[in-house]
């Protein structure tokens, strides 16, 4: 009876630690270094960064640095107005970083709250960049 509480504790052990193991180790994690939503981006570089745009402005862009990079990885831009997702794209990313941008077509009555979620392959989540967009 001891033995098998006493392997039951290690199996227990064994487990916790096998979940805790890829944090342990090191393992290096995608990090967005920089978000911004903005009017638009020239030469890798925001333009009219804001938090609270007209819905005038026809067109907004997500701009992300990410960091963290050890080898080619995909990276998600998942546009929401309310919890609506109004656009996805994916993108390639290449060591050791790698700066990207997705845009979205702004219509009149798209007005609200906004956000994008920056998301790794898996789908994990990355970062949330909010916005609002006024009449």
């Amino acid at each position: 009876m001891k033995k098998i509480i006493h392997l039951s504790a290690i199996a227990i052990a064994l487990m916790a630690f096998a979940v805790l193991l890829p944090v342990t180790v090191g393992a290096v994690t995608l990090e967005v270094a920089t978000s911004a939503i903005c009017e638009n981006v020239v030469n890798r570089e925001v333009v009219n960064e804001g938090s609270t745009f007209s819905a005038s402005v026809g067109k907004l862009y997500c701009f992300s640095k990410i960091a963290n990079v050890d080898s080619l990885t995909e990276v998600v831009h998942a546009w929401y107005c309310g919890n609506t997702e109004r656009a996805r794209v994916t993108f390639n990313v290449n060591p050791p970083a790698w700066r990207t941008y997705s845009s979205k077509i702004i219509q009149a009555h798209e007005t609200g709250s906004w956000r994008v979620e920056i998301l790794d392959a898996s789908g994990n989540l990355l970062e949330t960049v909010h916005f609002e967009v006024t009449q």
